[in-house]
């Protein structure tokens, strides 16, 4: 048997990591990496408990173990990069803001975005699940949410994903490579902000710029622009790319468990429960990374004050522990209490427009399709080390549905 190896940057193992991690979670459930200097949990109990005990594997350093290496600063506001108390009072704030009802609200909006994506390609014999959809419609609902211009919202996108991207070889995104990388889109947004000032609408930018609160020192105020610009950075990203890998996933799982699709094209009533397990089977963002504040114990071994934790939620989702039959996708699964969101303090406060999003995608494909075949000759799987997924995923469709048999 040879020694387990587990690389975050390692294009190979990131195109199916799934059998190092059960090896992971069979032989070594607390894995130690001596090149990259971090240790993983890969089990549910222990990812999940991990996920909770915020105090003790702290988020304060960034959640990517390249952050944490390099001892990155990051500008107020990134509540994703923090610990209570200043965590709390950022999230509070946030959290006012994703409220159900603004949520419900946008549903026929993100219905419209999905149709004028999808309809121009009815009749059509190919489609690329990313391209035409994925990364159009959660940029284009976040953008709408945020007040960002049309016009602006897809070079946003892609500079983003370039931020974000890894190249062979090496072992931080591009935005760290360089003093002002592409993912810094600072000055692009200190626009957005002083535009709103000046012309208040309904949007989450004019919200934020008005909302008071009461910050970790006692004072109640508004958001100063650093807050200000750590907070729309961090939407801007956040709902773009877990978004468009969820899609992404979504669209290759089905073709790869035709069973499962044709079952949610008989009910569609079964297209939310469908995403969870979706969101179970492949984690968007499958690798947490934490600080490690004090010496703790773990699987008999200690890990010692700063130390570089990952908690693989994407390992914990297909724990045989906690979900039976784990590598089988199974969209009438019940109980479905995966990871993909993270749990405790750090739960994300999108997952329900995430849900949104995925439930409406595909929705509109079965609305339109109900047979597709991934050409993956011509899928690119795109290189990050925060998010996992799809760049490209072409694919040939067939049985257009009439339109009079839509949803």
């Amino acid at each position: 048997m040879t020694e387990i190896h587990y690389d975050p940057y390692d294009f190979e193992i990131d195109a199916d990591p799934h059998p190092v991690w059960r090896r992971m979670r069979d032989e070594a459930p607390l894995y130690r990496n001596d090149k990259y200097d971090f240790w993983a949990l890969t089990r549910y109990q222990d990812v999940a408990s991990g996920l909770t005990e915020w105090r003790t594997y702290s988020s304060a350093r960034g959640t990517l173990l390249e952050l944490i290496r390099n001892d990155v600063q990051f500008p107020a506001g990134m509540m994703i990069f923090e610990d209570p108390p200043l965590h709390d009072a950022h999230r509070a704030l946030m959290a006012r803001l994703f409220t159900p009802r603004r949520i419900a609200q946008i549903e026929p909006l993100v219905r419209a975005y999905c149709a004028r994506s999808l309809d121009p390609l009815v009749g059509g014999g190919r489609i690329d699940f990313i391209a035409d959809l994925g990364s159009q419609m959660p940029m284009r609902v976040i953008g709408m949410l945020l007040g960002i211009p049309e016009e602006d919202q897809e070079e946003l996108r892609d500079a983003i994903d370039a931020g974000l991207s890894l190249d062979e070889g090496k072992t931080a995104p591009r935005s760290l490579q360089h003093e002002e990388g592409p993912v810094d889109q600072t000055a692009r947004f200190a626009k957005y902000i002083e535009w709103r000032r000046k012309n208040p609408s309904d949007d989450l930018m004019t919200e934020l710029l008005n909302a008071r609160f009461v910050d970790d020192h006692g004072d109640e105020r508004t958001l100063r622009d650093d807050e200000l610009l750590g907070y729309i950075g961090l939407l801007a990203a956040a709902g773009n790319e877990t978004t468009t890998r969820l899609i992404g996933w979504t669209a290759y799982l089905l073709d790869r468990f035709p069973d499962q699709r044709r079952l949610l094209a008989r009910d569609r009533s079964l297209v939310p429960n469908a995403i969870e397990e979706i969101l179970r089977y492949e984690a968007p963002s499958p690798v947490q990374a934490r600080y490690v504040t004090r010496d703790v114990e773990l699987h008999g071994t200690r890990v010692p004050e700063g130390s570089t934790l990952l908690l693989l939620n994407g390992s914990a989702n297909r724990d045989e522990r906690e979900f039976e039959g784990a590598d089988r996708l199974d969209v009438a699964r019940r109980n479905i209490h995966h990871l993909s969101f993270g749990h405790g303090i750090h739960f994300c406060l999108g997952a329900s427009l995430a849900r949104l999003e995925g439930c409406v995608a595909l929705e509109e494909i079965l609305a339109r399709w109900t047979e597709w075949e991934i050409d993956h000759e011509g899928a690119e799987m795109a290189r990050t080390s925060t998010v996992r997924g799809w760049k490209r995923l072409p694919a040939r469709i067939s049985h257009h549905v009439p339109r009079a048999g839509r949803l």
